[in-house]
């Protein structure tokens, strides 16, 4: 049977299992000993709100769908058409090719040709694995062109802290700056601000109740083990997303109606806040031959 997701890669280590998609190398879901750790849906199901997804070669908006590259404006598909933009990059929808498949890891690839706005040939890979550490995302970027492009990585999980509900959770983010937004448009309005003081620090655990978030968060700050840490804690235990240095930004949605959940919540890890492509800001480099890679995961917690 066909299905919006493709195939169904099952992936275990002792209790813990994990199923990625094919279409798009999405996370469909990820739990531990039959306790779930991200929002999951059905195989023949297309990913609600972008859950799971993989945002590739710029996560979020780019504005107008339009960007500036060598000197020439460049003009991507508008993927968001109530508002205009350009949307969370050029593979989520795409049919990746499973590369290998073992007991407790997968690894996937597809290619971004030139053309439709994106002028540089990539190759883009990812693996999943699980460990006694939880679940490791590895990306990987090569460049297949002949002049050195930007670029940015992003992921689109939404996390749950087992079976507690997200208004009895709490949030803890690594992040110290928060990029305000055009509410019309959702792309930057302004520069990152300081979120100290202000309903947007997160440096110290929040509830979540009555929060709403669809908010790009900035200066994500390593802990003493070099890694990006953000945690969801309910009563019963908590959920971290770590990442590498490297993705200095974490977006949060807090949607009121995931299908099948209600209220949920996404921490979305990213190289490069909504709109880098025009910014400028903390996008990658890739010159022609060179490859990229950078890691995030998700962890049960205590």
């Amino acid at each position: 049977m066909n299905v919006p997701t493709g195939e169904q890669l099952v992936i275990t280590d002792g209790t813990a299992r994990a199923v990625i998609t094919t279409t798009g190398a999405g996370l469909r879901s990820y739990e531990t000993g039959g306790v779930p750790y991200t929002e999951t849906f059905g195989e023949d199901e297309k990913p609600p709100m972008g859950a799971g997804a993989v945002l590739v070669p710029w996560p979020n908006r780019v504005t107008d769908a339009t960007w500036t590259f060598d000197g020439e404006v460049q003009h991507l598909d508008v993927t968001e058409e109530a508002r205009g933009n350009a949307i969370h990059g050029l593979v989520r929808h795409a049919e990746w090719t499973v590369v290998e498949h073992t007991g407790s890891l997968v690894s996937l690839e597809a290619g971004i040709g030139a053309g439709s706005g994106w002028p540089v040939p990539l190759r883009t890979t990812i693996s999943y694995a699980l460990d006694d550490n939880g679940l490791t995302v590895t990306h990987g970027v090569t460049n297949l062109g002949e002049k050195t492009v930007p670029f940015g990585v992003g992921t689109h999980p939404y996390v749950r802290a087992g079976k507690a509900e997200t208004d009895d959770c709490e949030l803890t983010l690594a992040a110290r700056t928060v990029l305000p937004l055009d509410p019309e448009r959702m792309v930057p309005s302004g520069p990152a601000r300081d979120v100290a003081g202000t309903e947007h620090d997160f440096t110290s655990p929040r509830s979540l109740r009555g929060v709403e978030l669809d908010t790009p968060f900035g200066d994500c700050r390593p802990g003493e083990d070099g890694l990006v840490h953000h945690v969801l804690r309910g009563a019963d235990g908590a959920v971290e997303v770590w990442a590498d240095p490297e993705f200095r930004w974490v977006q949060v949605y807090t949607p009121g109606n995931f299908p099948g959940r209600g209220r949920a919540v996404a921490i979305e890890p990213m190289t490069c806040p909504p709109d880098a492509l025009n910014s400028g800001v903390d996008l990658l480099h890739l010159a022609p031959g060179e490859t990229w890679a950078g890691r995030w995961g998700v962890r049960p917690l205590a």
